[in-house]
């Protein structure tokens, strides 16, 4: 008798687990929570999403030591050797002409340009 007694328990529980969760089925699931979402009832200003302004390249062909100490991984040594070097026709020269690792290249490739001054190409030159 204690078996089936026991027996009618559990089927009792698993009878009304299994209720439980048709009902949870059927219900209609809730909203996930947004990421940055303001909770109800509250308004939230959104943060300006916009990308920052863009900064005016580096032309290491004229930039003072100051200015290209103001880049990334470049320091007093870096900056007097990119002044050596010049002129550069490419950006590119500062990795092919060991002036800078190819690592530090990576960083300043976007930050960087090398602008000719008698270019026949592209902006005219000033008269």
């Amino acid at each position: 008798m204690k078996h089936h007694r026991a027996a009618c328990v559990l089927v009792g529980l698993v009878l009304g687990l299994a209720a439980a969760l048709a009902e949870a089925a059927d219900a209609p699931p809730p909203k996930a929570a947004q990421v940055g979402a303001a909770p109800a009832g509250k308004v939230v200003a959104k943060k300006d999403a916009a990308a920052p302004s863009p900064v005016e390249p580096v032309d290491i062909n004229s930039a003072s030591k100051a200015e290209l100490k103001k880049l990334p991984g470049i320091g007093d040594a870096e900056a007097d050797r990119v002044i050596a070097g010049r002129p550069y026709l490419s950006k590119a020269h500062l990795q092919t002409r060991n002036i800078i690792s190819p690592m530090q290249y990576q960083a300043l490739r976007e930050l960087v340009v090398a602008r000719q001054k008698d270019a026949k190409f592209g902006k005219s030159a000033s008269k």
